[in-house]
Parts: C-alpha cells; sequence; structure tokens
C-alpha cells in the first residue's frame, strides 16, 4: 500500500511576522519586510538593509536557553514550537519522529563572536557552548531535543537550496516506512557584517540603500541583486494514516520532491534552466501529476539579473504549454531571502495558496522584463476550484536545485 504524507502543522518567524497567521495576512497584503539595518557595524557596507526577523527570537526564548543558542537555531525553535502546537501532537512514539531542518550557513554568528572573544580577551573568555552553537546540526538537534524525537535528526546543508532539502529528506524517509512523523524545515541567522560584506563583494547584494523595501524586484528590469534575510520555517508532516487516527487537520499534501545539479558553476546558474527543469519534473513525476496538474508557482526568483532569467526559462521547459495556465508568484519581493530557511518559507507559502485557494503576490514588479512568457501575480490571485497543485523551486550556490511538490487536502491524485 502506497503512503500519502500530509501537512498538519505549521510555523515561521520571518522579516514579516512572528508567526504563520502574520506572515500569510502581510504577504497577502503585500507589505515588504525590509528594512535599513540600523546597527552601527552596517554603517559602512555597501549594502546597508536586511529583512530581519519582525520579532527578535531572544524575547520569546527564556533568557537561559536564548543564550545557548545561536540565531539560527533560535529562529528554528520558535518556528518548530509553532507548527508543533499547530500540529497539535500531545502523544507521539520518540521512536517514530524524526527532524529534518537544513541551513545553509549555520552558526556562523557563533563563530565570528568566538573568535573576537578569543583575539581580544584571550582562550579563557571563549565559551564552551561554542561548538555546539557553531555546529549547523544545532537548529535540528535543538528541536528534536524539544520534541523528543528518537528516529533520526538531519541537517542537509546545500546553500539556499537546503530548506527544501531538508523538506525532500523528511519526506523520503516517511515514505520508507522509518518513521510517522517529521518536523521539517529551514532556517537562517546571518544578518551580520561578514556575510553582508563577503555578499556585497560578490556583487551579489542590490544596492538600493535609499529604497529598501523596494530593493527585492523579481523579473523587473532593474533589479540588481537579492536582500539578504534571516528567519525559519518549519512544517510538521505526517502519515495519512497517523494524522487520520488521530483525528489531525490537514492543510494538504507533501506530494513530492525533485532533486538535480547543474554541474555548471560554484555560484552561477545554468543559464539554460535545464536542470533546474528536470528538477521541477522529477516532482511532478514524485507526485504523480502532469504539467498540466499545476496551478501555482512560488519561484526562488531572488531578484538577481542572471537567476531570475535561468529560473523563467526552467518554469516554461518543465511546464511546456501548460505554463500558460500557472500563476507564479515572488515572495522573496516581500521577505528577502532567507537563505537556508528560504525554501521551507516558500513551501509554507505553498501549502497556505493551495489551502486558501490564493496566490500570493510578487511585489516592486514597476518594469517586467519582456519576454518571459510567465503569468505573475502582482496581486493576490485566485487559483479557482477542484484540485490544485503547487511547486516551490530552491537553488542554491554549488548547483543545487530542488523542487517541492503540494497539493490541497483531499486532492484526487
Amino acid at each position: 500500500m502506497s503512503t500519502t504524507v500530509v501537512i498538519t502543522g505549521l510555523g515561521t518567524t520571518n522579516p514579516l511576522a512572528g508567526d504563520t497567521a502574520g506572515t500569510w495576512e502581510a504577504m497577502m497584503a503585500g507589505r515588504s519586510g525590509i528594512r535599513s539595518v540600523e546597527e552601527e557595524w552596517a554603517a559602512e557596507l555597501p549594502s546597508r538593509f536586511a529583512g530581519q526577523a519582525a520579532v527578535s527570537p531572544d524575547t520569546i526564548l527564556d533568557r537561559v536557553q536564548a543564550r545557548k543558542l545561536d540565531r539560527s537555531a533560535q529562529l528554528a525553535v520558535v518556528a518548530g514550537r509553532e507548527a508543533w502546537a499547530d500540529a497539535g501532537l500531545d502523544d507521539v512514539d520518540p521512536t517514530r519522529l524524526l527532524v529534518s531542518v537544513g541551513t545553509g550557513i549555520g552558526g556562523l554568528i557563533s563563530l565570528v563572536n568566538s573568535w573576537e572573544q578569543l583575539r581580544t580577551r584571550g582562550v579563557r573568555r571563549v565559551s564552551p557552548l561554542t561548538v555546539p552553537m557553531l555546529m549547523a546540526n544545532a537548529p535540528a538537534a535543538n528541536i528534536g531535543l524539544e520534541f523528543g524525537a528518537k528516529a533520526g535528526i538531519h541537517t542537509p546543508v546545500s546553500a539556499c537550496a537546503s530548506g527544501n532539502e531538508a523538506i525532500s529528506l523528511g519526506l523520503d524517509q516517511l515514505l520508507l516506512g522509518r518513521a510517522d512523523v517529521a518536523v521539517i524545515g529551514g532556517t537562517e541567522g546571518v544578518v551580520h557584517a561578514l556575510p553582508m560584506a563577503a555578499f556585497a563583494q560578490m556583487q551579489a547584494l542590490s544596492r538600493r540603500n535609499d529604497e529598501p523595501e523596494r530593493a527585492s524586484r523579481p523579473w523587473d528590469v532593474d533589479r540588481d541583486g537579492f536582500v539578504l534575510a534571516e528567519g525559519a520555517a518549519i512544517l510538521v508532516v505526517e502519515t495519512l494514516e497517523h494524522a487520520t487516527a488521530r483525528g489531525a487537520k490537514i492543510y494538504g499534501t507533501l506530494a513530492g520532491a525533485g532533486i538535480t545539479a547543474d554541474g555548471h558553476d560554484i555560484v552561477q546558474p545554468d543559464p539554460t534552466g535545464g536542470q533546474q527543469g528536470a528538477a521541477m519534473v522529477k516532482a511532478l513525476k514524485a507526485a504523480q501529476a502532469s504539467p498540466s496538474d499545476v496551478s501555482h508557482v512560488n519561484a526562488h526568483a531572488t531578484s538577481t539579473p542572471l537567476g531570475d532569467t535561468a529560473e523563467t526559462k526552467s518554469i516554461r521547459q518543465a511546464l511546456g504549454s501548460a505554463v500558460d495556465n500557472v500563476v507564479v508568484s515572488g515572495t522573496k519581493s516581500m521577505t528577502g531571502h532567507l537563505l537556508g530557511g528560504a525554501g521551507a518559507l516558500e513551501t509554507l507559502a505553498c501549502v497556505l495558496a493551495v489551502h486558501h485557494r490564493t496566490a500570493p503576490p510578487t511585489i516592486n514588479l514597476d518594469n517586467q522584463e519582456e519576454g518571459l512568457g510567465i503569468d505573475i501575480a502582482t496581486s493576490p490571485r485566485d487559483l479557482g476550484q477542484g484540485d490544485l497543485l503547487a511547486l516551490n523551486n530552491s537553488f542554491g550556490f554549488g548547483g543545487h536545485n530542488v523542487a517541492i511538490a503540494v497539493s490541497n487536502a483531499n486532492a484526487n491524485r
């Protein structure tokens, strides 16, 4: 008997809001979460704005726990608690519960801060918590400790595709029968001078310092780079059998995933979009769906000149003539780019899109690049009745490509 994996809990904290309801409300209103960075260290940077968490996680966690966690883990734990509470899971066999949470960079801020302590104050001032704070698996491990997961804890690290790769891995584990429930998603917390300077030196960041809320503008002819952001998104998924037995509410189905690699360049996307499109095709095959079943795509759409164009080609290649009936959104226009947390947040947005039957808008698209051949929503768009299938794309440095397919609850597929 085939296994169906359903989504029963959602949690997020990001530049738009500190929870899922607030995030969806902000997306539907087309609000930007991008602001100037007020910290002194940003004053001399080429790009002086970012998507900082609307609600700082250290105001939610108790003081002792917050001090033991890197920013990336703080954000993940906050989002994980919301998702867990939303799922209403009170009694789970810990040996059938797993965690899969990705991050692109991990505990970089803790590493930099500890190095500064060592450099300026000596070895005795280096915290014994440094290693468990900076290790990339800390967000997943702390969520696992929070909920007592014993079926496995996983941390895919694939740059900006990490969150979606973690979702894919969690899905695979449930389909293989290795767990009944999984807590899956991604996180990142590196709004800091070093990564912002490094990305700026790569010419990757927008420099629209006078209008930060308008800087992230996917598919606009005046786009000039992405906007760094922080946050986390976590989903609770479980087998349909497990969810039904406990009477859980179901947002939708985690229908499939597809993973490929460009084999092209360490940072630049393949301009043909070939392997990005292949990831979408694989996700559809896993979902036992065809291009004509797709209603919505939440694109990776980082607002970089090369990336947006390549992805547009990939969407057209994957969907063929069916692309004319697909509504495409670029929610990074509102949230900025959460790196390892981006795919998870955008998969969460896809879940809400099919649940509410509405695609979120793409803001700041004032002058759309010509010849794209896709239907980009610039205001909330009704997705209609019947079965809905949405794809979320996530692409990362190194040539990582991950597409996730989600469908509405009770879809006949």
